[in-house]
């Protein structure tokens, strides 16, 4: 079966940061990109960051550009999310996904979510003002 699992989530202050990481199992997605993803209440899930498989490349939303990096480790089937600076608009629920679309190294990922083919199952970040 496979899976992809997030941790790190949790309630902080504006300002204050946060390591997401998503372990995969079952398969390996070291031949894949890999994304994160984010979703608010009544809205629409959206792209947050995205990496290539070998981690060359990575591709971010404008939203969060320069605040968050995304990162990989192939030898752990993980994935991870560093988020600095948060802000109440970065309140969400954040899931990790693979897209098997392509394989080059130079692709990050979609943007669009329904391209991707597994995701976990969210871990909630709530940001304070």
């Amino acid at each position: 079966q496979v899976q992809l699992v997030e941790s790190g989530g949790g309630l902080v202050q504006a300002g204050d940061s946060l390591r997401l990481s998503c372990a995969a199992s079952g398969r390996t997605f070291s031949s894949h990109a890999m994304a994160w993803f984010r979703q608010a209440p009544g809205k629409e899930r959206e792209f947050v960051a995205g990496i290539s498989w070998n981690g060359g490349r990575t591709n971010y939303a404008d939203s969060i550009q320069g605040r968050f990096t995304i990162s990989r480790d192939n030898a752990k089937n993980s994935v991870y999310l560093q988020m600095n600076s948060l802000r109440p608009e970065d309140t969400a629920v954040y899931y990790c996904a693979a897209d098997l679309t392509y394989d080059g190294a130079y692709y990050t990922g979609s943007y669009n979510a329904h391209e991707y083919a597994y995701w976990g199952q969210g871990t909630q970040v709530t940001v304070s003002s």
